[in-house]
């Protein structure tokens, strides 16, 4: 396979665990923002979500990322494992969490084949939000035992 089309497809990976991770780090914020009513944790979630910005820009153009974004032929794209079985705001979180660490991991892992520094960045931030996550559940779960 050519180098150009290794690339490619490095890009796609890259470009669709920004969009997963962010967004699941705009889900959580909410979550700590009009259900915690938490400004320190809505805080962390908002500075962690601009990390990645801070990230993605280091490590290439936002452009080239959308050059090679298909989102009409991505087949994973009519897959709906799990994502409707929602039952509260509880299982909303954690399943938004598990995908911001499942991203950011495959970000660090596809972030070393275009910068290592760039990739270590990406598994201090990963630790950065497991911490988060272990003080966010405390919360989530307590609030959930009183209701």
């Amino acid at each position: 396979m050519p180098k150009a089309s290794k690339t490619k497809f490095i890009y796609r990976i890259i470009d669709a665990n920004i969009n997963r991770a962010k967004e699941g780090l705009r889900v959580c914020e909410e979550i700590t923002r009009f259900i915690l009513d938490n400004r320190n944790l809505t805080s962390e979630f908002k500075k962690i979500r601009h990390r990645v910005d801070v990230l993605l820009k280091r490590l290439t153009p936002k452009i080239r990322l959308m050059q090679e974004r298909e989102s009409l032929k991505d087949v994973g794209r009519a897959i709906f494992v799990n994502e409707l079985k929602r039952r509260n705001y509880q299982d909303i979180f954690f399943a938004n969490i598990q995908r911001i660490k499942e991203s950011v991991r495959v970000l660090e892992e596809f972030a070393k084949l275009l910068n290592k520094k760039i990739a270590l960045e990406f598994k201090k931030l990963r630790y950065d939000i497991y911490q988060l996550e272990k003080k966010v559940a405390r919360k989530v779960s307590s609030l959930y035992s009183h209701r």
